[in-house]
């Protein structure tokens, strides 16, 4: 007899999903990377506060690519008829996280002194994309994205019941006035 208890439903659902969210999630860091140190050694490359600019930027690219891979692979069983309100709250919570890597540059820049390259990346793209991934997770998959909402969404346009009028009991007309 086995002792092994069967994976629940709920985590067999998320796995998959928290796979996916990676996947997409690495090809953000991707382009977040890619774009970041383009524009620090190149169009940023003497303007004041260079670092925070490149991460605002950086980000705002990666949220763009990881709206579309999020909306149409990842959560794409949970994403809601009305894109533009999911759009609108996709980017919302993207930027809120996106307040965390440049709180980690502006740290490790400005509080502790470290102004290489090497530390810019660190703290943007190590320590910042950590902690901006958990929190985009949560609530991605648990608001935006919410899977009870689009159950909801989809409850709301199943058409209702028709409901016919009662007839009395023992009425020779079956109850209805006029007939």
């Amino acid at each position: 007899m086995s002792t092994e208890s069967p994976v629940p439903s709920r985590t067999a659902r998320l796995l998959p999903q928290l796979m996916k969210f990676g996947a997409v999630g690495a090809l953000g860091f991707v382009v977040n990377l890619v774009v970041f140190n383009a524009l620090m050694i190149t169009v940023l490359a003497h303007v004041p506060h260079r670092s925070l600019w490149a991460t605002g930027i950086a980000t705002v690219v990666a949220i763009a690519t990881n709206w579309v891979g999020n909306r149409y692979w990842a959560f794409s069983a949970q994403r809601q008829q009305d894109t533009v309100r999911e759009g609108v709250e996709f980017f919302a919570v993207s930027l809120a996280g996106m307040v965390i890597p440049l709180v980690c540059v502006w740290v490790s820049h400005y509080l502790l002194g470290f102004t290489s390259l090497l530390a810019d990346n660190i703290a943007n793209n190590i320590v910042g994309l950590a902690l901006g991934t958990l929190f985009r997770f949560a609530f991605y998959r648990w608001w935006v994205f919410s899977p009870a909402r689009a159950q909801r969404a989809r409850a709301a346009r199943q058409p209702a019941p028709v409901e016919r009028p009662t007839q009395l009991a023992g009425a020779p007309d079956g109850g209805l006035v006029g007939d």
